[in-house]
């Protein structure tokens, strides 16, 4: 243990808390999904129970300088939430206390370590839901869902993350303990900080409380699964159906690599011979919208399109997406790219994957909120092979200058983090860069929280 490492141990166990340093235990928390990223070393894990427990930790790293990786369930895609040489790494995860459901205001207000899904479960009885639901919402906390801004499936209806949230507690670089916004249905007191922390990844502060709008639970939802023979007519489909004003409350591609490997992880009768499938739901007078939305996708060149007969049968569906990334991971090591495009540009964007994928020689599936332009090509790789990371690297930069080509961005829902944060400087503008640069140094004037990710 380094001379500085000693120190930090000795302070945080001299605050109160209970520092793990067994290498084997702080390198199982030094990663987290995002494929390709190299953790640094880190001296010491603190698995904090409570805000004060936070702040605490925060002020002794403050003290001696060290830097402070905070983390949730680490399901995140792009580096955030791993180490860096010497970090502290802050555990929020324990935090997974429900503190309050509002009917009336209809708002939760919950601990970071609460799972997404949990929110959802213990709102039904209300009959109210929390309605962003990224993939991994049964295993992704609701801290690192805001810090990331998540996206999900049904945010081409309902918005992503930070349209819900209402306030948070933040724990700042010096160990101060700040609330911003509100409880109320209105307020506009002040700059909207919520904002200011909602996709900073860790970097300006520590959630560790959320206010978070709840909605009503549909009354019903209808679903149908439209085959393509080309993921051209699949993506002319979509512009069609934002086009003509129809509202579906997710709109879902899935191409056929992802098609062949998911029904190997799971038979369940999926056209694996279709060049891309849309899943498409509906909770609005939802009959009267999946049948305007099947037209249009015959229209568009469907070969064939089915209706959900019942709710398990949807659900099972709905499963299956989420186990996308899963399913990839049976053919090698997954290099997760995040674009976004103008949805008018969707059908382009998905040949131009194909392209880059032919051109490098490398297998490229590509999962889509398609709704939302928002585009996973998951590159597959094997480390051991330089040639085939060094494909996969080539592959996954192409995608990101086709998409900033596009009038896209680099990430759609993911973050920068680690992954993508050489990126950043191609999609701001110099004066947007150096503001940024100003906010972070003006809220961590030492640099400890979280260095290396975004702003690098």
């Amino acid at each position: 243990m380094s001379e500085l490492a000693g120190a930090l141990t000795a302070a945080l166990t001299e605050a109160g808390l209970d520092p793990v340093t067994d290498p084997d235990v702080l390198a199982a928390h030094s990663v987290d999904h995002a494929g390709l990223v190299p953790p640094g070393r880190a001296a010491a894990l603190v698995r904090a129970r409570s805000t004060e427990e936070v702040s605490a930790a925060v002020r002794v790293a403050a003290e001696l300088a060290v830097p402070v990786v905070p983390q949730g369930a680490r399901t995140g895609l792009a580096g955030a939430a791993t180490a860096v040489d010497g970090a502290l790494l802050l555990d929020v995860s324990g935090m997974d206390r429900i503190i309050a459901i509002d009917p009336v205001d209809r708002l939760a207000v919950v601990q970071p370590g609460v799972l997404n899904a949990a929110i959802s479960a213990a709102a039904k009885e209300f009959g109210l839901r929390y309605s962003p639901d990224p993939g991994s919402w049964q295993i992704s906390t609701i801290g690192g869902n805001i810090a990331t801004a998540a996206g999900g499936m049904c945010c081409v209806k309902y918005g992503t993350t930070p349209e819900y949230v209402l306030g948070l507690e933040v724990v700042l670089a010096s160990g101060e303990v700040m609330r911003c916004g509100r409880r109320t249905a209105k307020g506009v007191a002040g700059y909207d900080l919520v904002r200011l922390f909602c996709g900073s990844e860790g970097t300006l502060g520590i959630i560790t409380e959320a206010t978070v709008r709840l909605s009503p639970v549909p009354a019903q939802r209808l679903t149908l699964a439209a085959v393509f023979a080309t993921t051209a007519d699949a993506g002319r489909a979509v512009t069609a159906i934002m086009a003509a004003g129809r509202e579906p409350s997710l709109l879902e591609l899935i191409d056929n690599v992802h098609l062949r490997a998911l029904e190997a992880l799971r038979p369940m009768g999926l056209p694996t011979e279709a060049a891309a499938l849309l899943l498409v739901a509906a909770d609005t007078d939802p009959e009267r919208e999946l049948v305007a939305i099947e037209a249009l996708c015959t229209e568009a060149g469907a070969t064939e399109v089915y209706r959900a007969t019942d709710a398990e049968e949807a659900d099972a569906l709905l499963e299956s997406r989420r186990n996308a990334f899963h399913a990839m991971e049976k053919l090698g090591t997954v290099l997760v790219d995040d674009v976004a495009v103008p949805r008018a540009r969707l059908a382009e964007a998905l040949d131009g994957v194909q392209a880059a994928a032919d051109r490098h020689g490398v297998v490229i599936g590509v999962i889509a909120h398609a709704g939302d332009g928002n585009l996973h090509p998951n590159i597959i790789v094997h480390p051991e092979d330089p040639a085939s990371l060094a494909a996969g690297r080539a592959a996954f930069d192409e995608i990101l200058d086709m998409a900033l080509a596009m009038g896209g961005t680099i990430t759609g829902e993911h973050g920068v983090g680690m992954l993508k944060r050489d990126w950043l400087a191609r999609e701001l503008d110099p004066v947007n860069l150096a503001v940024q640069r100003r906010l972070k140094a003006a809220l961590d004037p030492l640099g400890i929280l979280n260095p290396g990710k975004v702003l690098g």
